[in-house]
């Protein structure tokens, strides 16, 4: 690795860091970063972007790709006014590339309240974290290799963290609720966008956003507004794992299409744990009976409300609890409604176990087995640490960043606007992006879409994934525009060692695939 100066911005060796935090959906229990969390002494000096530039190599697919590793932030204005540092990590390759000639792809985590840690160190960038898949990481040192799996062979990279995650924090007289909230956060993205297009001459460049989780919000949002707003239009849209509509994604809340669509992953998730007395062999076709139970009938119980004929409803509960491995009182008793936080600490119960949300393969022990709903998520005790130690190793010690400052792998709890105005202008009471993709596929026949999903992902089931892509107001020559790649693996699919090369390569032909020849 060698150490090179930035011919525009003050090049930066650190000194010392201070906290160390967790993430929210994609995230670990963190220290709350409330909406006037910014140091007041930042408005007295005039902020200047910062950024460390090293050179690096790596060999992806037996080829040597060298490439610089940029690690900062712009400083965002208003009226002239600074409102915000925007921190991010930027992957050229070294080569006599024309403006055109090399595609960019934008990507961030969810939350919102996330930084770009996960997929920064889990498949994108060029430093990828080892863990045990589906078991507890190994004791210290965290273990950090090559990742031959990225993509910068292809494509130049800039992990994105939102403001309030990263490095990126609100300045001056700014505040943390001008850019936490649904439409707030598309605004302060897409601005970083646009001024990162700018000032490196890329508006000529194939552009591409990829987002996970909550990213599948802002990933909408973006498709549309740079496209409205901005006269920017996208080759590819890429979302993984993706939360987009509040109505069909998040259970738990009184309605009635989310517990049919999280049942599919339920019944996944037994499958995975050996939980049922009659297991098929192959799972796709199992999910597919399933979902079709799912929609067909499950559904249909749940709206005739308590109209339903009793011995109806329990023989849709003798049926769930065949699917899920439980048992048919439990779901009599929640008048068949199991939302997936009850479901994941009843599955594994008599064993004083419970599986995880992030990803159901993970198992741990419950801290209270008589607990209606799971203590915790064992995803995040197996993996987090080690994510996080080799992060801020590589942070530090490689990229030669961050020592005297703080990086926020999270920016949880936040008081976010949970309020979006569509496409027309219509403030929606359920936020769903659904409409503003919708709108962008339309006005853009040049932008394709990539969907990619885990089978056992409790916190985006893909019953919903697929749900969002039956519910994309576009005509038939657009649906012929997304493609959609499943995976036997979590929320977090690349983290399962089998999926890393088909997840590299789903992406990689996509993005191939959009740029027009």
């Amino acid at each position: 690795m060698n150490r090179i100066a930035s011919p525009t911005v003050p090049t930066l060796v650190s000194k010392a860091f201070s906290a160390m935090i967790w993430l929210v959906v994609l995230a670990l229990p963190a220290a709350p970063l409330l909406a006037d969390d910014h140091d007041p002494a930042e408005a007295a000096e005039s902020p200047q972007a910062r950024q460390s530039v090293t050179e690096h190599s790596i060999r992806i697919d037996g080829q040597r790709v060298d490439y610089t590793a940029t690690v900062g932030w712009l400083i965002m204005e208003e009226d002239d006014k600074p409102i915000a540092r925007f921190g991010y990590t930027a992957y050229n390759r070294k080569g006599d590339y024309g403006p055109a000639e090399r595609p960019i792809v934008f990507a961030f985590n969810g939350g919102p309240g996330s930084s770009s840690l996960w997929l920064h160190m889990g498949i994108l960038g060029p430093q990828r974290v080892v863990v045990n898949d589906a078991g507890y990481a190994d004791p210290p040192p965290a273990k950090r290799v090559d990742n031959e799996f990225s993509i910068i062979d292809i494509a130049d990279l800039v992990m994105i963290d939102p403001v309030g995650t990263g490095f990126s924090r609100p300045l001056g007289e700014a505040e943390g609720k001008q850019f936490w909230g649904v439409d707030q956060d598309i605004e302060s993205v897409a601005a970083f966008i646009k001024r990162y297009i700018t000032e490196h001459g890329l508006w000529a460049a194939p552009k591409f956003i990829l987002g996970e989780s909550y990213g599948g919000v802002r990933g909408a949002g973006l498709a549309h507004h740079l496209q409205s707003r901005h006269g920017m239009n996208l080759n590819g849209l890429i979302l993984v794992s993706p939360f987009i509509d509040t109505a069909a994604g998040r259970d738990g809340g009184g309605l009635d299409l989310p517990h049919a669509l999280f049942l599919p992953s339920f019944a996944a998730t037994a499958w995975y744990h050996e939980a049922l007395a009659d297991r098929p062999d192959n799972l796709e076709p199992f999910l597919d009976e399933v979902e079709t139970f799912a929609l067909e009938e499950y559904l249909p119980a749940l709206t005739a409300g308590y109209t339903i004929d009793p011995g109806r409803k329990r023989e849709i509960a003798e049926r769930a609890a065949a699917y899920t491995g439980t048992t048919t009182d439990y779901w009599m008793k929640a008048d068949l409604r199991v939302d997936h936080q009850q479901f994941l600490q009843e599955l594994e119960r008599n064993n004083r176990l419970i599986a995880g949300r992030i990803d159901s393969r993970f198992i741990g022990p419950s801290v209270n087995p008589l607990a209606e709903s799971m203590d915790y998520d064992p995803f995040f005790p197996a993996v987090g640490p080690a994510y996080t130690a080799a992060f801020f190793d590589y942070l530090h010690n490689e990229l030669e960043f961050g020592r005297d400052e703080e990086y926020k792998t999270t920016a949880w709890p936040l008081d976010w606007d949970w309020s979006h105005r569509d496409p027309d202008g219509n403030r929606q009471v359920a936020v769903n992006l659904l409409p503003d993709l919708s709108r962008a596929m339309i006005m853009n026949p040049g932008l394709k879409l990539h969907i990619q999903q885990g089978y056992y992902d409790l916190a985006t089931p893909f019953a919903a994934t697929n749900y969002y892509i039956r519910h994309l107001d576009i005509p038939a020559e657009a649906r012929e525009r997304i493609r959609y790649d499943l995976y036997p693996a979590g929320h977090m699919m690349y983290l399962h060692e089998e999926s890393m090369q088909a997840y590299r390569d789903d992406l990689a032909a996509f993005i191939v695939d959009a740029i027009p020849r």
